[in-house]
């Protein structure tokens, strides 16, 4: 599974509360118009959302782990399903966050999903540096 890891100057704690909450999506991850949360309340496994992209894309996501140092996602349109693990520990003053990344596709998606996933680290670790910079300006004005 494709992996990267970046360095947030904001607590573990801080990081994972942020990023576990699918409202806060469009405000870091750039393929987001807007975030219909289908289970409301705080972040826990099970909770559903719709990811509403910025070509027209309908994604249906779960949280289907956390834990206090983990969150993880599955989303599916059609016939892909893409797996987003987030694990943070604590680094000095801040934490590592290590972002683990896959895409699957199953049947006429196979294609698809197998070139996606390498392909579509980049972009999740844009977004996941941005997200960065937003706790950074928010903890340390």
């Amino acid at each position: 599974m494709p992996t990267t890891t970046l360095t947030y100057d904001v607590p573990a704690d801080v990081a994972l509360a942020y990023l576990s909450d699918p409202v806060n999506r469009p405000e870091w991850q750039s393929s987001l118009r807007r975030v219909e949360v289908l289970d409301a309340g705080p972040a826990r496994v099970g909770q559903r959302w719709l990811d509403h992209t910025a070509v027209g894309l309908v994604a249906d996501m779960t949280t289907t782990a956390l834990t206090s140092d983990t969150w993880a996602e599955s989303g599916t349109w059609r016939g892909i399903t893409a797996d987003l693990t987030l694990r943070v520990e604590p680094h000095g003053a801040g934490c590592l966050v290590h972002a683990e990344f896959a895409v699957h596709g199953r049947g006429p998606w196979a294609l698809v999903g197998a070139a996606a996933g390498p392909a579509g680290l980049p972009a999740v670790r844009a977004d996941l540096a941005t997200a960065g910079r937003l706790l950074s300006e928010r903890h340390h004005p």
